[in-house]
């Protein structure tokens, strides 16, 4: 019995950044997006994460918005309001984007974590474009493969309890590209680290 060939994946990270929890009553202002690498049946091959990137600033979508979440990308949002990328087009134009990197493997989002950001791509994504490159749970979280691999319950994960040689070498500057750079950095550096007791 001939073995189903497997087909590679991309794993693609993705920093959003909003003005609240959930996407609906809030925005999302920017996102960002890297090239982290391809996995096929030969293993995990990663990418120059500042290769391949998507940038975009969205034109918020409603009203309302939580200050200390605006706060946080340091986001002029009446700047966004009036020079703001439209959310259809700005959506679509990452979709061709995925596409484009794709080389015939299937896309997953990757993100630290992933459930924030997820949630924002994925409904922006239905909402604008009325599908996802990912499909509908084409998505990986770094929290767990890290909790996974360290033997770890997923509370106890934080970036201050990785060891040290995980971490990217970037800043986490909350600029939704710079973000995505550098989450791209730690999945390479997962994808390819054995488990504790490893040497660095």
């Amino acid at each position: 019995m001939t073995a189903r060939r497997i087909r590679p994946s991309l794993y693609v990270s993705v920093d959003i950044e909003a003005d609240g929890p959930i996407p609906g009553p809030y925005s999302m202002l920017s996102l960002g997006a890297a090239v982290a690498g391809r996995h096929d049946a030969d293993g995990f091959t990663p990418a120059d994460p500042g290769e391949l990137t998507f940038y975009r600033e969205l034109r918020p979508t409603g009203e309302e918005f939580v200050p200390e979440a605006l706060a946080v990308s340091g986001l002029d949002r009446e700047r966004l309001v009036a020079e703001g990328a439209e959310p259809a087009v700005a959506l679509a134009e990452f979709c061709s984007w995925v596409r484009s990197v794709g080389g015939g493997a299937q896309p997953v989002m990757c993100g630290y974590p992933a459930s924030y950001d997820w949630t924002f791509l994925y409904w922006y994504l239905i909402r604008f474009t009325g599908s996802s490159p990912f499909g509908h749970s084409g998505c990986l979280d770094m929290k767990t493969l890290y909790a996974t691999k360290a033997g770890v319950p997923l509370r106890a994960v934080a970036k201050g309890t990785m060891p040290r040689h995980l971490l990217p070498r970037r800043p986490h500057t909350h600029h939704a590209l710079d973000d995505a750079i550098e989450q791209a950095e730690l999945l390479a550096d997962l994808m390819a680290w054995p488990g504790p007791g490893s040497p660095p």
